[in-house]
Parts: structure tokens; sequence; C-alpha cells
């Protein structure tokens, strides 16, 4: 019996700097794979071939919301659970979220990484998350 390959990570923002700091910090904690797109739209054309366990996502990107988004990438890999991020804290605050399928927490800017891996790591879809590496600062904030 072949075994089961390992899911990957997909990390969704249009700020480019931010979603490298944001990947490469991700990457440095966690023993799998991350994936990190600036645009939705590649993002939902490249999700079918990445195995994708989580996605966290931006709220506000030209092309399309995280909302949008995550309605898209759904139809596609309908198992994948869903982190959101964003910065506009005031117009959010209170919105109802719950019926955003696999979305499973918002998280405003500026987002701790340690409060980060642990969303990714309890709200993974299967039983097997990620292995947590060795030697990142906890303090450190996205």
């Amino acid at each position: 019996m072949d075994p089961i390959p390992a899911r990957s990570l997909l990390v969704v923002d249009d700020e480019e700097a931010y979603l490298e700091l944001v990947a490469e910090l991700l990457s440095e904690r966690l023993e799998c794979r991350v994936a990190a797109f600036t645009r939705p739209d590649e993002a939902l054309a490249a999700l079918p071939q990445l195995g994708v366990g989580l996605i966290i996502t931006d709220y506000s990107m030209p092309q399309m919301n995280g909302v949008d988004f995550l309605y898209r990438a759904h139809a596609l890999v309908p198992d994948a659970a869903a982190v959101m991020i964003t910065g506009h804290r005031i117009e959010l605050a209170g919105t109802d979220f719950s019926h955003v399928p696999g979305l499973r927490e918002v998280l405003f800017k500026p987002v701790r990484l340690d409060m980060l891996v642990e969303q990714v790591l309890k709200h993974w879809p299967d039983s097997a998350p990620p292995p947590l590496r060795q030697g990142l600062g906890s303090r450190t904030k996205v």
C-alpha cells in the first residue's frame, strides 16, 4: 500500500512582501509544503494539484475577496479547512462568516506567528497535522 501523500498549506494574499514573509515563516515552523500565491485566480487554477489541507487567505484582494475565494476553493477541495486574515478589524468586527464553507477562523492583522501556527494545527482537516520544527520565536508577528 502506498503511503498517503502529505498535504500542503496554501497561502493567498495580494501583498507580495507580506505573502513571502508569512509563507517563509510557516515553512520554517511547520514540516509541510507551503504554496503561496498573490493572485486568487492562479491559486484556484493550481488548487486541485496541490493536495491542500488548509488555506490561509487574505480578506481584501483586488480580484476577489477572501470569502468569494473560499466559496470557489471549496468547490475544488471540499475537505480543506480555511483561516482568513484581515487588516479590516473595524469593518468586519462582528461579521458572521458561518456561511463560508471551510472557514474555521478569522484573524486580524498583525497576527502572532505562534497563533497562526496554532490555528493551522487546530483546524487541519485530518488526524495528521504537519509536525512542528524547532527554533523560531513565538512572538514573531505577521
